[in-house]
């Protein structure tokens, strides 16, 4: 058994190798893999609903492997991680901003967080009345399911691509790495598997896309404390599973370490501790989360240290 350093939660011994993630990381590509080979046999209303799951479930595998599951061994976490079958997201530029994203000090600054939707009151008065439109619509639950998928992609490509023009850092070798696997995975879906682009694109990756904006849409909040920034979800079995049980994320940043498959039962053997910790910011499940913001922002987009 090992302790955090507070004394207060008392954590499982975690195997050398993690099978259950092993083995869901089969299911998700073997399940990709079949249902774009089968795709003309399978009705669109089941298609659509099950590639949008398996691309938020392999971007819950990523990001489960960003923090060294299910080996000891680095490079063979990453090669589980590194197939990019939503296209658009190289797994080593997730796994630099994510890794960044845990500085727990940090959490929703707009300047230190790489994840944080806040933004500073200069920057919100330069996007101009449409811009703060779309934003503001983004930071509702209706706007983040819907155009919150094509604003993340629009701005994550625009900034990474200047990073790339610019050369900064490693970008083009990222980029130049995760290109060969885009080719390989468009190979397989449009030319083997003869599958439309704008099925793929819009059944698979957008709806997919949309479907983990869920899981982060109430993740984090502005708070003085940055224990109490970091939100829970209770109650919710399936997208629980869908997000890997990420929906106890109070629980994942202050033990990142462990697995996915442990997450409930450490949380429920500490529950107590756990809601003290973030301030007692806890949701009954996402339909709670509906509830409380499907046409109401979450928070002010402007962060209040950055007046």
């Amino acid at each position: 058994m090992a302790h955090l350093a507070d004394g207060e939660i008392v954590l499982p011994r975690i195997a050398r190798i993690e099978w259950p993630t092993v083995v869901l990381a089969l299911v998700i590509y073997g399940g990709f893999l079949a249902l774009t080979w089968f795709w003309r046999e399978i009705p669109l209303y089941i298609l659509v609903p099950l590639g949008a799951w398996l691309i938020a479930w392999h971007g819950s595998l990523q990001h489960e492997v960003i923090h060294n599951h299910p080996t000891r061994h680095t490079f063979i976490n990453d090669a589980i991680g590194l197939v990019p079958i939503s296209l658009w997201l190289p797994y080593r530029v997730y796994k630099q901003s994510h890794l960044a994203h845990h500085r727990d000090e940090h959490l929703t600054d707009p300047i230190e967080d790489p994840e944080s939707y806040y933004f500073t009151r200069e920057d919100w008065e330069r996007f101009g009345w449409f811009g703060r439109g779309l934003r503001e619509f983004n930071l509702t639950l209706a706007g983040r399911l819907t155009v919150g998928p094509a604003i993340i992609l629009g701005s994550f490509l625009w900034h990474e691509g200047l990073m790339v023009i610019r050369g900064e850092g490693d970008r083009r070798r990222l980029w130049a790495e995760h290109a060969v696997g885009v080719a390989i995975v468009l190979w397989w879906v449009l030319s083997v598997c003869d599958m439309p682009f704008l099925l793929f694109f819009f059944g698979f990756i957008y709806a997919g896309t949309g479907l983990g904006r869920l899981r982060s849409y109430a993740e984090h909040r502005f708070a003085d404390n940055h224990e109490e920034r970091t939100a829970i979800v209770e109650k919710s079995p399936v997208f629980g599973l869908l997000f890997l049980y990420n929906n106890l994320h109070v629980l994942h940043h202050r033990v990142p370490g462990l697995p996915w498959y442990m997450l409930p039962r450490v949380y429920e053997k500490h529950r107590d501790f756990l809601v003290r910790l973030n301030g007692g910011l806890v949701y009954r499940g996402y339909f709670d989360v509906a509830r409380r913001f499907l046409l109401r922002m979450h928070d002010d987009p402007t962060h209040p240290r950055y007046p």
